[in-house]
């Protein structure tokens, strides 16, 4: 088992909050990291996996059955099959907020699980466990491995390339076929399926929906409602252009990346790290990476933009953190990077407190005044914490 940088976190949370929120995407280690849990919290505990009928079961009278273990710190998976469930929880700590009373790990944000998101406001704490990261498994596992097969567990650790990518697509059917019809909003496996063969192309460009719309034979509020779903899954993310500068006619469509760059990789039919760095979507596709690790590696609170102006000035990555500062991250696939004329634009504009160019390898340097090179792991693993 691979060490979550997350651990540290979640048990600050038990020893504080009633009800503890672990969730993410389905095979990423939430099951592995609550049984864990219970070796370190001081109270007994109880699993429940609402996958199985057994333990489905057990629930049909919940009131009495969760009262019977009022003394125990509950654990229940797949908490999204069962959203009834919340209200009870919430009459349940309302009569007790003793902390630890319930960790519950879910596959879907809680915006998606009817009832989730305000039902236990205040009285629970959320945290995403996102697929390993690259501070998680490097040096273990090379960058150039983890970026081609992703950070699920099951296909990181597959020996062969092959297997990884037979397992990637076993997940994306099963996620299609019934992992999206668990939450009840009756979205259609064909539109879905090829909806997600659309985004692999489209990964790393600005989402427009009337193309969607004609391609798939949908309108646009339906395509938003598969992308809302698709996000709230975590699956893709949609990262917004950044507004500030109202004498600049600035770009106002979303950019659309995969989360995971393994789900992106098996959905384009790139299965080694050759084909990856022939095939057109490499750019887009280590830009997306390099984004989500620096998600990963984010404290809370950070929001993370683009900027673009219709005429040509860009930045890949806006960072801004919590008290406002403002970082600039510029994305790019050489060693040797050049500077667009658009990124200085850009800082003109905006006047970043730190500007950055991320590499994928080599020996970080200063670039020019203000503006350092930085391979991608010095970056996580050195740069980060000190602007976190």
């Amino acid at each position: 088992m691979f060490k979550r940088t997350i651990t540290s976190q979640l048990i600050d949370d038990l020893s504080f909050f009633p009800v503890v929120g672990i969730i993410g995407p389905r095979q990423v280690g939430k099951t592995t990291l609550a049984k864990w849990l219970q070796k370190q919290i001081d109270i007994s505990t109880l699993y429940l996996d609402l996958e199985l009928d057994t333990d489905l079961r057990r629930l049909d009278d919940a009131e009495t059955f969760l009262n019977s273990h009022s003394d125990k710190c509950i654990i229940i998976d797949e908490v999204q099959r069962m959203p009834r469930v919340f209200a009870l929880i919430r009459a349940l700590v309302d009569q007790d907020r003793r902390p630890a009373r319930f960790i519950l790990l879910g596959s879907a944000s809680p915006d998606l699980i009817k009832g989730a998101s305000e039902t236990l406001a205040g009285r629970i704490a959320y945290t995403e466990l996102s697929p390993l990261s690259l501070t998680e498994v490097f040096p273990q596992v090379s960058m150039e491995t983890h970026w081609l097969k992703g950070g699920f567990p099951d296909a990181l650790n597959a020996p062969k390339e092959s297997q990884s990518f037979r397992w990637l697509g076993s997940f994306i059917q099963t996620f299609i076929e019934r992992d999206l019809q668990t939450l009840g909003y009756g979205v259609s496996t064909e539109i879905t399926r090829k909806l997600l063969e659309m985004l692999s192309h489209l990964n790393g460009n600005l989402v427009n929906m009337n193309d969607l719309s004609r391609s798939l034979g949908v309108s646009s509020p339906t395509i938003n409602r598969y992308l809302d779903l698709l996000e709230g899954s975590f699956i893709i993310q949609r990262l917004q252009p950044y507004h500030v500068n109202i004498t600049k006619r600035l770009v106002k469509s979303p950019k659309i990346y995969f989360r995971d760059s393994g789900i992106l990789h098996q959905l384009a039919r790139v299965i080694s790290y050759d084909q990856l760095l022939q095939n057109p979507i490499v750019g887009a596709s280590w830009e997306g990476y390099v984004i989500e690790q620096i998600k990963r590696n984010l404290g809370y609170d950070w929001q993370l933009f683009f900027y673009r102006t219709q005429v040509g000035a860009e930045v890949d990555l806006v960072m801004i953190s919590p008290t406002g500062k403002k970082i600039f991250v510029e994305i790019k696939l050489s060693n040797s990077p050049t500077v667009s004329r658009g990124f200085f634009e850009s800082v003109k504009d905006l006047s970043p407190d730190k500007q950055f160019i991320i590499i994928p390898g080599g020996e970080s340097y200063l670039k020019m005044e203000g503006l350092k090179v930085y391979n991608l792991y010095d970056f996580l693993e050195n740069e980060l914490p000190q602007i976190n």
